[in-house]
């Protein structure tokens, strides 16, 4: 047996609801009972997308982030090899095998240096920004 219930609805919405529970297969309870589930339904559904929300849109701040600072580090690598091609002459041939392995040991210790910094949370940008922005504020 199903409970009871005793509802008050407005004038008009019972208007609405004797005009539909009117039609052939349909009663006043599976109306409400549909109406009432389809309400629930969809409040669980906007409760969820509210949680979601906030962090959909943080993870979105964060990828914009991201995506800010990897152009700006593109930019900033393609401007240093053009810069660099530009001023940088061409060895002669006796000396490019001289110049490939000095280039070599300090490529190694540029991947060393920069395993370190990373494994002890500093960069040079951060440093160059702290110490841009401690300049800026001394008077």
């Amino acid at each position: 047996m199903k409970p009871r219930h005793h509802l008050y609805l407005d004038d008009e919405l019972t208007e609405q609801l004797e005009a539909l529970a009117a039609k052939p297969g349909s009663s006043k309870s599976a109306i409400v009972s549909d109406a009432l589930r389809s309400f629930l339904a969809r409040r669980g559904a906007n409760e969820l997308d509210d949680r979601l929300r906030v962090r959909l849109d943080r993870v979105s701040r964060q990828l914009n982030r991201i995506e800010r600072d990897q152009q700006i580090l593109l930019e900033s690598l393609a401007l240093f090899v053009r810069y660099y091609l530009t001023v940088t002459a061409p060895l002669p041939e006796a000396d490019q095998e001289a110049a490939r392995a000095l280039g070599q040991e300090r490529f190694q210790a540029f991947i060393e240096q920069v395993g370190r910094r990373i494994a002890g949370g500093r960069t040079l940008a951060g440093e160059v920004l702290a110490q841009t922005s401690q300049e800026e504020a001394e008077p």
